[in-house]
């Protein structure tokens, strides 16, 4: 198996897991925020596109596909904010009325990650795109990151899910 094919079997899996955790999903339930103060699901995905998109666009040097979704969600925050470090008031700003919007994102993001992914090589994969760390993070550590970043994501809306379903 080439490392491009095993790299877009995991962001096969994240998009598989991405529509899992929107199916049946009802715009009350999505943002439920478990015990008043956990993510709720609807910041989790949106989170979870936001990061992809950003680092994969980066990465292969193309524009984010936030570009053309942003407007859409209408949400109070600079276009180039992706979640992190969002506090409670952050997360509840979050809100989402038509889930399909989320859906939508995130098959374009997986898009430009396949896009991404077709060319990847092993010099792409050593390439050095942050050198503020030590070691400095290259191409194929991004990526690693991207997907751990989003299965942890995913496996909390399923978590989410679960405690909403037994409630």
């Amino acid at each position: 198996m080439e490392t491009r094919d095993l790299l877009a079997d995991h962001a096969e899996r994240i998009q598989e897991l991405y529509a899992a955790a929107l199916d049946g999903l009802g715009p009350e339930d999505a943002h439920v925020r478990p015990g008043g103060r956990g993510n709720p699901i609807a910041w989790l995905l949106w989170h979870t596109a936001r990061v992809q998109d950003d680092h994969v666009a980066a990465l292969a040097g193309v524009p984010q596909a936030w570009e053309s979704w942003a407007d859409r969600f209408d949400l109070p925050f600079s276009r180039s904010d992706i979640g992190y470090g969002h506090d409670s008031a952050e997360v509840d700003a979050v809100r989402v009325a038509d889930l399909g919007l989320l859906g939508g994102y995130h098959r374009d993001v997986h898009a430009l990650t396949l896009d991404y992914l077709r060319r990847v090589d092993g010099d792409e994969l050593d390439r050095v795109v942050d050198d503020a760390w030590d070691p400095p993070v290259t191409a194929g550590v991004r990526l690693v990151s991207v997907v751990g970043d989003c299965l942890q994501h995913l496996g909390q809306a399923a978590y989410v899910r679960g405690l909403l379903a037994g409630s």
